[in-house]
């Protein structure tokens, strides 16, 4: 859960000028706490606690944008690497970073999170044969004002896998079948296919499988005051959990197999 944290340090908030909604409304508010029974089914649990506007843990490290950053590479991304522009499109940057500043975020926060992260696959892997990396976000339930799609309902989950690349079918299927039993809406890939994380680790072949899933906000708190709803938020925690533990394919060694790069095609 790479967007789920609400903190900024001090150096960061020298340079931040977006109001303090904008940090909530642009955090995937209590995902974390949505997921917090994962590890009882098994799994280990990773999520930051700094703010994406410190950094955004799910875009690559050349992600940024050279009006947010001195000397940045590529064309005005606004919600790269550092982000310089709220969802809502109100500024966050009082200016743009130096060099040295994104260095420093990048050692304080991204690069111990990847660092992490990469070990955690890479001994479920070795340990299991495969990996499951399961990206856990949350979405406003319709795009906000200067978005094409602006006021268009989104379906209450979006598993991305970049166009089913970034994990085996059996992965996909089971989130796409689980989600639809618990009464929710799905829809592949619209608006979200899957970030950084997504796309760099996912990599069915090796035996690493990542999908990103998206939770629509409305199914578990009120978009305007950002309140959890109590019965909507039990009932996503219960399908969050219950994702998990299907994951772990446990009841089939056929699949199993397939997950660790064993099948024909290797899917």
């Amino acid at each position: 859960m790479p967007h789920a944290g609400l903190s900024l340090d001090a150096e960061t908030l020298s340079f931040t000028v977006a109001p303090a909604r904008s940090i909530a409304r642009d955090a995937d508010l209590h995902v974390d706490a949505l997921f917090e029974d994962a590890p009882a089914e098994g799994a280990t649990l990773l999520y930051a606690r700094a703010s994406r506007y410190v950094v955004d843990l799910n875009r690559g490290e050349q992600d940024v944008d050279h009006d947010a950053v001195d000397g940045g590479g590529r064309a005005p991304w606004p919600r790269g690497l550092i982000w310089r522009l709220t969802t809502d499109g109100e500024p966050i940057l009082s200016r743009r970073l130096p060099r040295a500043e994104l260095e420093r975020r990048l050692d304080l926060v991204y690069r111990p999170y990847h660092r992490v992260l990469e070990q955690l696959l890479a001994r479920k892997r070795a340990r299991f044969g495969f990996a499951i990396l399961l990206c856990a976000h949350s979405m406003p339930s319709q795009a906000r004002r200067g978005h094409e799609s602006a006021g268009v309902a989104r379906a209450d989950i979006v598993p991305g896998t970049r166009g089913r690349t970034s994990a085996s079918a059996a992965v996909i299927d089971v989130v796409d079948r689980h989600a639809r039993s618990c009464g929710y809406t799905v829809r592949h890939d619209d608006p979200y296919r899957g970030g950084f994380s997504t796309g760099h680790y996912g990599t069915p072949a090796s035996g690493i499988h990542a999908i990103q899933v998206e939770i629509s906000r409305r199914l578990y708190m009120d978009e305007s005051t950002l309140r959890t709803d109590p019965q909507g938020f039990q009932s996503v925690r219960e399908f969050a959990r219950t994702l998990v533990a299907r994951l772990a394919f446990a009841e089939n060694p056929t699949t199993l197999d397939a997950l660790r790069g064993y099948a024909p095609g290797g899917t």
